[in-house]
């Protein structure tokens, strides 16, 4: 999988978990492995923030950007004044210059302003907080402007709503550069529980069942999780995830379903099936034998049975 540098782009005032959020996401998993080289960039080497605060020892704007970059906007806290200096001015011509055909463009919150101004966001789906919609729609005139999506895709350009949806963002760039299963330890990392994504408003498969704070299940689940990137074909004995858990196999069936609401093994066929679905996506031409194989069932009607009580 190739490498994604991620850059990082801020402004004086920049609002602090704009920034900060998504960065530790993004960190975090280019720490657990993911592709990810990660830059911190602006028009001045210091800049105030929204608390007051400085960030400092920052790169300058790159004059080229490599091979598959992504420019990450992050949104300030008084955006109309804020963007009408110098320095913002100086970002929109870099942004306006400086993309290349396969450069990745990102916006957190009123970061998405400072694309429309450059004409980034042209005739593309877009959004941005709440309260700046009308802003946006105002910059962008060509533009599809949403007002109810936490984050939109259109092509290469990612828009999310703002503050903490930078996050959401983050996750998805890592499910999209690490995969799935990385993506939902960040989340767990980050205590995030309920990641909420473009276009479906319901749960990821590999984030459900896990909105509680129990060690031992938590083992277990992340064992499953894990398997299915690594070992698909492996099939996890409830002894087996006992002693990853660190319990007996009896106290694991209970606390299992105590906090997740489902049985070990509904939660491994639940994410054998997503599993299935993902390549599905990749790979339409796969056959239910090929499915099978790939995400651990004992067979191609053991696939058919599961795919079935899950549609």
């Amino acid at each position: 999988m190739p490498t994604l540098t991620v850059y990082l782009v801020v402004t004086p005032g920049v609002l602090l978990l704009d920034y900060a959020g998504p960065a530790e996401a993004l960190r975090m998993a280019r720490d657990m492995g993911a592709p990810l080289v990660l830059h911190t960039c602006g028009p001045r080497s210091d800049v105030n923030t929204s608390l007051g605060t400085q960030l400092t020892g920052l790169e300058p704007l790159p004059e080229q950007l490599p091979p598959h970059s992504l420019v990450l906007i992050t949104g300030n806290s008084h955006e109309r004044e804020d963007y009408a200096t110098p320095a913002a001015q100086q970002v929109v011509r870099w942004l306006q210059t400086a993309m290349q055909p396969d450069t990745r463009l990102a916006s957190i919150c009123s970061g998405a302003l400072l694309l429309a101004m450059a004409g980034q966001l042209d005739g593309l789906r877009c959004t941005t907080h709440h309260s700046l919609i009308a802003d946006l729609q105002a910059l962008a005139p060509t533009a599809q402007v949403q007002a109810d999506r936490i984050f939109v895709g259109d092509g290469r350009v990612l828009t999310s709503a703002g503050i903490t949806t930078g996050i959401d963002l983050a996750l998805y760039i890592v499910e999209q550069v690490a995969g799935a299963a990385l993506a939902a330890q960040v989340a767990r990392r980050l205590v995030m529980y309920t990641r909420r994504g473009p276009n479906d408003p319901q749960l990821s498969p590999w984030l459900a069942h896990r909105n509680h704070m129990h060690p031992a299940v938590h083992r277990a689940q992340d064992a499953i999780a894990q398997s299915l990137s690594q070992d698909p074909a492996h099939r996890w004995s409830l002894s087996e995830l006992a002693d990853v858990a660190c319990v007996s196999p009896r106290h694991l069936s209970r606390l299992f379903m105590l906090h997740t609401g489902i049985s070990v093994v509904d939660y491994q066929q639940q994410l054998r099936m997503a599993r299935a679905q993902e390549l599905m996506a990749h790979n339409p031409a796969l056959t239910q034998e090929q499915l099978a194989e790939a995400c651990g069932f004992g067979s191609a009607r053991d696939f058919r049975r599961v795919w079935s009580r899950c549609s």
